[in-house]
């Protein structure tokens, strides 16, 4: 293959590669160094450099713009003036594997573009999670990359993402390759209505979707489950870490949790007096739950407003979707028409439910014959956030977080703000697939808590474009470059249909 540049030398573990006339490297371009096997290197950084002075450079500049370049000459023009590519090796690889890079290669090696050939060593998993192909700069391999879905999830991901980077897409893709895996079930809280593609192309449309699919919404399809949860389905401890109530409110749940059992939100609700209970606080409560659970007293009665949370109906849903998901489906909860409280207490729900089940199962040595369960939530400093955990305490979410590997249960976890979430949490992220993000403390955060050294890649994490990602794992050799496909065209060669388009990425 013919070169792209010859390695002139460096400093610190940073290689400076010539590059050849009309090879054109580009920022990010992953290049290979033929030398005891093969030194994967990735170019940071492009620089001009000249053996012309610069007064002589501007002097030909100058007569250029007036139009006098003609009668300038410099002798031998493309081996005085050229670009110089720093990179840095992030791969050796042997005949006996992959290994991090402890060596440099020689002086004047010859460096080429990566093929796919080199890199076989990324291979398919048994449970695999599609996540796009290799990028080498802004060209797209053929080589997929995928991680093992038992692993990554129990041990939690991250997606990074400011708005319009292709996030939804991502997990989209991601959810895809999920679906007929009757190992992992996943827990979709969609509060935009996004994943199953009522509107648009979704996993709706996935072959097996309407045995391995479970679509909740309060304004349910033909073949979806109208979403209605039971109030006697809510305990106290539910909204720990959610909703912030004070210390007299929590005395009056207390107090009608005492005097109306599993109706203790409908007894809050409908009555005027609460023995030991002040009028203030109890008419708190009533309009917290209104605000929360949309549910109030009109005309003698006990009303819903958004037609979720009742007194009557719903009693299964919670067993029904914890059944779902220890059969290894992905359940799909549109909590578009909730509040932003309201959406995170049915998560809340759910997790909760799931995680004692699991501790229960763990305790009598059956959890290994159970599918591992991950938990998409959106906004996650919502539940995960810094003040969130410091005011409300911790919350189920960040329980998870924490001791959800011991179970089976992970989370991935979607955010603009990485900031936000604190360090010991993101630690327990081991698996981050970034966007981009141009905002200079994110990417900080984010270089901060990556399983590999990112310390050079502040500038390309800012540059992505959309569907352009780095995957930073502990269960990749190195922080690989990919480019995720865009969801429709994926869908279609999934198909495997002969006359489908060729696969196209955002």
């Amino acid at each position: 293959m013919e070169a792209a540049g010859q390695i002139i030398g460096g400093e610190t573990a940073t290689i400076l590669i010539r590059e050849k006339t009309g090879s054109r490297i580009e920022i990010g371009d992953l290049l290979v160094a033929e030398d005891d096997g093969r030194i994967i290197l990735q170019v940071k950084e492009l620089k001009y450099r000249s053996q012309i002075p610069m007064g002589m450079r501007e002097l030909a500049s100058g007569l250029e713009l007036e139009g006098q370049g003609g009668e300038v000459e410099f002798l031998e023009p493309e081996l005085r003036n050229y670009i110089i590519a720093e990179a840095r090796p992030i791969l050796h690889v042997k005949d006996e594997g992959p290994v991090l890079p402890k060596l440099l290669p020689g002086f004047f090696r010859s460096v080429r573009r990566i093929h796919e050939g080199d890199l076989e060593f990324l291979e398919r998993p048994q449970r695999p999670i599609y996540l796009g192909n290799v990028r080498s700069g802004s060209k797209v391999l053929e080589t997929p990359v995928h991680l093992d879905a038992e692993s990554a999830i129990t041990h939690h991901i991250l997606i990074p993402a400011t708005t319009g980077r292709g996030k939804s897409n991502l997990v989209k893709v991601m959810l895809w390759s999920l679906v007929e895996m009757d190992s992992v079930g996943m827990l979709v809280l969609d509060p935009h209505d996004e994943y199953y593609g009522r509107n648009d192309e979704g996993l709706g449309s996935h072959p097996a979707a309407g045995e391995r699919i479970e679509y909740y919404s309060p304004d349910a399809p033909v073949g979806g489950n109208t979403l209605i949860i039971n109030l006697k389905s809510l305990r106290p401890e539910h909204f720990d870490g959610i909703i912030d109530f004070s210390g007299p409110q929590e005395e009056a749940i207390r107090a009608a949790r005492n005097r109306f059992g599993d109706e203790w939100i409908a007894g809050i609700v409908k009555s005027d007096e609460i023995m030991n209970v002040h009028h203030s606080t109890l008419r708190v409560l009533k309009r917290k739950f209104d605000n929360i659970l949309g549910v109030y007293m009109e005309d003698g009665e006990l009303k819903s407003r958004g037609g979720v949370f009742r007194e009557s109906g719903g009693e299964s849903t919670i067993r029904d979707i914890i059944g779902h998901l220890e059969d290894g489906k992905t359940v799909i909860i549109d909590t578009s028409r909730l509040m932003g409280e309201a959406e995170i207490l049915v998560g809340s729900i759910i997790a909760g439910a799931i995680f004692r089940r699991y501790q229960r199962y763990k305790a009598e040595n059956r959890l290994r014959r159970k599918p591992v369960i991950g938990i998409i939530i959106e906004e996650a400093p919502r539940v995960l956030g810094k003040e969130v955990i410091e005011n409300q305490g911790h919350n189920i979410y960040s329980t998870i977080a924490r001791e959800g590997r011991k179970f089976n249960i992970g989370l991935v976890a979607i955010t603009q703000l990485v900031s936000l979430i604190p360090r010991t949490i993101l630690a327990n992220m081991n698996t981050k697939i970034i966007l981009g993000n141009e905002m200079a403390q994110e990417r900080a955060e984010i270089i901060a808590s990556a399983s590999q050294d990112l310390s050079d890649d502040n500038r390309t994490i800012a540059s992505l474009d959309k569907g352009e990602a780095i995957v930073s794992s502990i269960f990749t050799k190195f922080a690989v470059p990919v480019k995720i496909p865009l969801f429709e065209e994926f869908i279609e060669s999934e198909k495997k249909d002969d006359d489908a388009p060729p696969l196209e990425f955002v």
